[in-house]
């Protein structure tokens, strides 16, 4: 039977119990114990600073801190090498000698020099040790050394110092320098680039653009639903095509085949057959704008990404969708295509930068360095890196694990594209209608355009979509707000007189956020 207990004695019960759950607070630190604290800093001098600790102290560094044991909160003594002794030293300069060839050396005619206080100092710091030092350090591992063999890289050391080994009275001291700070390298000097074309044809927002490989024209994609083809040598217009019912958001020309793929907000993918001019091909699947594309250089694959969250990998040829690249949060602004691995590289609106396994339709890796939207992608054409544009900072990474390499800072805008050509020239366009110029190896921006608006738009109506090179990378064609392609070129005139490159060794700061 269970034992009744009156109300009285269930709530004293329950009153204990909850006493002496509190009563031993657990989460409270440990009281320091001071001699635990002493021996504890003692072993820490002596192994990590063990091999330096008998080289002098400038006695004004020790006026200063008032001193010997000023600096040392803790009451040290010594390290074992210093005690009983001190540290004095006799610098009597150069030993006595003749002024002169042929004068005999007398107390009258002797000539002595002594050495400078600061050079005094430096030579005191380099002198060998006494033999119980010696011993000392023998059995002490070096600060280098301990490091190493504990199997720790040199970087755990602490920042802004490196153990240099100096080399004194035939034995090895080591002492901790101050490691100079990496300063950027003088960027490689480009002609600037000036505006010589406008072109006009469009009735909305030209959203996208893309050059054909034979050079000879290239295609823009807008809002007012229309494709037009343009010859590049005259910027006159060849063609238009109708077919899309919204804005049309990305167009690629295929070098494999006589296609030209396009996508919109209108959730369609067209696959346009050239000979004909005529819509050959649907791809469905996306539930929602489609915001752009990308084709694979080696093989009859399409990759499209859209405002659903994913990306989907498509047979050129039937019209299958692969795979479904799921794992984005968050619209996917853009998607690019490369023969290497990582095979796909998308960007989006989570923040976040994905590299894909293609063959497993998976992500490889996943980049959050990003603080914002990630609307452009760009891979440079020879070495195996690419970049990434956004509102806080254009980031440069390395090929295959995406290790940050370097931060571009200062386009302060919304930045919507980014092209890169084989001389290292980085070109990012951005929402406000400025257009930065970069030195890819070193991030120097050496140049930033703001073209003025075609006559009768607002000045609101300045904007970069899109931007890209054509294939000779002589000329730099862009998609804007206000209708119009620009196409820039070199300046020819200019020469390195003539346009210096104001670079200063400024620190590099390599932020990775």
């Amino acid at each position: 039977e269970v034992q009744k207990h009156s109300v009285h004695t269930l709530v004293f019960r329950s009153l204990k119990r909850t006493h002496d759950m509190f009563v031993a607070d657990n989460a409270k630190p440990i009281p320091l114990d001071d001699e635990s604290h002493k021996v504890k800093m003692a072993v820490k001098l002596r192994t990590e600073y063990g091999s330096v600790l008998h080289m002098p102290t400038l006695k004004e560094n020790l006026r200063e801190k008032g001193g010997p044991n000023t600096g040392d909160p803790y009451g040290h003594k010594q390290y074992s090498g210093n005690q009983g002794q001190e540290l004095e030293y006799l610098i009597t300069g150069t030993h006595p000698y003749p002024p002169g060839p042929g004068v005999a050396l007398t107390a009258d005619t002797k000539v002595q020099r002594m050495p400078s206080e600061s050079a005094a100092q430096s030579l005191a710091v380099a002198l060998p040790a006494s033999q119980s030092r010696l011993d000392a350090s023998r059995t002490a591992a070096g600060v280098g050394d301990t490091y190493r063999h504990a199997g720790i890289s040199e970087r755990s050391q602490p920042p802004g110092m490196s153990v240099a080994m100096v080399e004194a009275g035939g034995n090895k001291t080591s002492a901790l320098m101050a490691k100079k700070a990496p300063t950027m390298p003088k960027p490689q000097w480009h002609p600037p680039w000036k505006l010589y074309r406008v072109i006009s044809g469009h009735l909305g927002w030209v959203r996208c653009i893309a050059v054909e490989p034979g050079n000879q024209w290239f295609v823009t994609g807008s809002a007012d639903r229309t494709i037009k083809i343009w010859d590049l040598a005259s910027g006159k217009l060849k063609l238009s095509l109708t077919g899309h019912i919204s804005t049309v958001r990305g167009v690629i020309v295929s070098a494999r085949s006589p296609y030209l793929f396009s996508c919109g907000e209108d959730k369609q993918v067209k696959c346009w057959d050239l000979e004909y001019n005529k819509v050959i091909r649907h791809y469905h699947g996306h539930l929602s704008a489609v915001y752009g594309l990308d084709l694979h250089p080696t093989i009859d694959v399409l990759v499209t990404c859209s405002r659903d969250s994913t990306a989907r990998i498509w047979d050129v040829r039937t019209k299958a969708s692969v795979h479904t690249l799921s794992g984005h949060t968050n619209a996917v602004a853009t998607v690019k295509c490369q023969a290497a691995e990582p095979q796909i590289i998308t960007g989006s609106h989570d923040t976040t930068i994905r590299l894909w396994d293609l063959v497993a339709g998976k992500t490889r890796v996943t980049l959050t360095n990003h603080k914002k939207s990630v609307r452009a992608v760009v891979l440079h054409p020879r070495h195996y890196t690419f970049a990434s544009g956004s509102p806080d900072n254009i980031k440069q990474w390395k090929f295959p694990d995406g290790n940050f390499i370097q931060n571009l800072s200062g386009h302060s805008a919304i930045i919507n594209t980014l092209a890169v050509n084989s001389d290292g020239v980085l070109v990012s366009g951005a929402d406000n209608g400025t257009m930065h110029l970069w030195d890819w190896r070193t991030g120097y921006n050496f140049q930033r355009v703001h073209a003025a608006v075609q006559p009768g738009s607002l000045d609101s109506e300045s904007g970069i979509f899109a931007c890209v090179f054509d294939q000779s990378e002589s000329r730099l064609l862009t998609a804007e707000a206000d209708k119009t392609i620009k196409v820039y070129k070199e300046d020819d005139t200019a020469t390195e007189e003539t346009h210096p490159v104001n670079w200063k060794p400024e620190i590099i700061k390599r932020k990775r956020f």
